[in-house]
């Protein structure tokens, strides 16, 4: 079987297994979300806690709970990474540094996972599972919990409340994260992902021609129950430095293919979750279309890009084969890379700076368009109705009316957090990016020159700023002004939207529906998915092409 087919064939087995899944595990999401009844176990948490679930909220005491949540999220994972050294369980090693140790707290309750150390080398076991393991759970389950907020302030009206944040935390993380989690993970162990609490072992070298001997240290660990979550919460953080290209995390072609599975489901399941909730499936399978339409031509060019045999060193390999694995080859890390990065998920089963200059560039693109496409989970739908409120205003413009939306009105006040809910990631990519270029100290970490290091620097607050994680592994970011800035582009990239979403939300849950007429919108037809796919790839583009013509482009072109 030629390689190309055998990329073909995994990329149709995948979307058959998500179109089987859409439905039911979309269904059940939005009964959990709806249903008044509190499962035992959550009534615990409740009272541990206390917080009261059937209290209903306004957008400003939901962002509050967002806020206090996840500042204390931050508190506790650094003093936990500070305490290290004194905790049983840490294999050893050392506290971790102050600004590395702010990084990863940012970075795990950010969703992002972003990781400047290597995790076999500096992470015990109480670091990885109480801590890190910890966030990947809760920082997916306030996602969804914000996306949800959103979809209820489309189907009510004449209403401030928007559900209760507690609760829907909760639930998210019970009655969601925890039981797909706990399958997936049985389905990875049984694959040959490990699963245990064993210490450093030192593994003697084979003696032959090219070796003189030594010996090698490996680490045991929960690498599989991590592993299911990072990839179903799309966090995207590696027990080990190598991430899913690791063969502890991520042995076999099934079980890449799997956890490429687990990366997609919930966003695209969570489309159908939006369907139910406002009355309206195909309004949810017009959102799912838009986004599978976006990921399907990402596929088809990334894999166009690393396939193309330019050179005899490709020709020889079958394709641009640098960086990536033989047990994945280039259809299962092409695959692979566009998911992560249309997500917002960050792991890697190869190495994205190794990629063809334009290939690294579609992975960049990817982030650029907010990771929407399906995206993470919760934000990958919040972000995307922000998007179709943006086409249905310039819709309006176009025809002269007043633009609406799932029977509500897109005024000035909608447009206005819709408007600064783009404009949040592109000013903290394009501002900490121009800043790194323009102070000698960030120019030492890259390992590159000219338009490949320049894309190292663009990708890192790229990653950052939209809360991905993955990385051009040529720059060295263990320094204190990466550390710091980068760690500040994630929480300002995570949180400053969720205002402007739930202020959004907020306004839409006052407004007293709108009767549909001759003259509306139908957005649930393929008209609507065009246009909305146009105006995603046209405000991309307009505002990132410059930046990326320096970049990916310049290099890609010139090879």
């Amino acid at each position: 079987m030629s390689p190309v087919l055998a990329g073909v064939l995994q990329m149709l087995a995948l979307m058959a297994a998500l179109a089987l899944a859409h439905a039911p595990l979309g269904t059940y999401m939005a009964r959990v979300y709806s249903s008044p009844r509190h499962l035992r176990v959550e009534k615990w948490i409740y009272k541990g806690i206390g917080a009261d679930p059937d209290t209903g909220m306004g957008w400003t005491a939901y962002l509050r709970g967002v806020l206090a949540f996840s500042f204390a999220g931050v508190l506790f994972l650094y003093l936990l990474q500070r305490l290290q050294g004194v905790l049983p369980g840490s294999l050893g090693f050392a506290s971790i540094d102050p600004d590395q140790a702010f990084n990863t707290a940012a970075s795990f309750v950010a969703n992002t996972n972003w990781q400047s150390y290597a995790g076999e080398q500096a992470m015990g076991h109480v670091v990885q599972t109480a801590g890190l393991a910890v966030q990947n759970f809760v920082s997916a389950a306030v996602g969804i919990a914000v996306a949800v907020a959103l979809v209820r302030g489309f189907a009510r009206s004449r209403t401030g409340e928007l559900g209760n944040f507690w609760a829907d935390l909760v639930r998210g993380v019970v009655r969601v994260l925890v039981p797909l989690a706990a399958v997936g993970a049985v389905v990875l162990v049984a694959c040959g992902v490990i699963q245990n609490f064993s210490g450093i072992h030192e593994v003697g070298q084979f003696l032959n021609e090219h070796s003189t001997g030594g010996s090698q240290q490996w680490n045991g660990g929960a690498v599989a129950s991590q592993e299911v979550i990072k990839e179903l919460g799309t966090n995207g953080g590696g027990y080990f430095n190598a991430n899913s290209a690791h063969p502890f995390e991520n042995p076999t072609p099934f079980t890449n293919l799997f956890e490429i599975f687990l990366i997609l489901l919930i966003p695209v399941a969570i489309t159908r979750t939006f369907g139910v909730m406002v009355g309206s499936v195909r309004q949810g399978y017009a959102i799912l279309a838009t986004m599978a339409a976006i990921w399907a031509g990402f596929v088809a060019l990334m894999m166009w890009t690393e396939f193309s045999h330019h050179g005899p060193a490709l020709q020889a390999a079958g394709g641009a084969m640098e960086g990536k694995e033989l047990r994945f080859g280039i259809g299962g890390s092409s695959l692979f890379a566009v998911s992560t990065t249309l997500t917002s998920t960050g792991a890697v089963d190869s190495f994205h700076s190794s990629f063809t200059g334009l290939g690294g560039g579609i992975a960049m693109l990817g982030m650029m368009l907010g990771e929407i496409a399906p995206g993470g989970v919760g934000s990958g739908l919040y972000g995307m109705l922000i998007m179709a409120v943006v086409a249905v205003f310039i819709a309006g413009l176009m025809v002269g009316r007043t633009p609406e939306y799932l029977g509500k009105k897109i005024g000035g006040r909608e447009i206005k957090f819709a408007a600064c809910y783009i404009l949040v990631t592109p000013t903290l990519v394009l501002a900490f990016t121009a800043a790194a270029m323009a102070l000698p100290t960030p120019g030492a970490s890259m390992t590159n020159t000219g338009a490949h290091g320049f894309s190292e620097i663009l990708y890192a607050y790229t990653s950052a700023s939209n809360n991905n994680g993955s990385a051009f592994a040529g720059l060295d970011a263990d320094t204190q002004w990466f550390n710091t800035t980068l760690g500040l582009a994630m929480l300002l990239g995570r949180f400053l939207p969720m205002v402007f979403v739930l202020a959004l939300a907020g306004s839409l849950a006052g407004q007293q529906p709108v009767p549909a007429t001759a003259g509306t919108l139908r957005t649930e037809k393929p008209l609507f998915t065009g246009l909305l796919v146009g105006a995603i790839l046209i405000i991309t583009g307009l505002t990132y092409f410059p930046a990326l013509a320096l970049g990916p482009l310049a290099e890609g072109l010139a090879a």
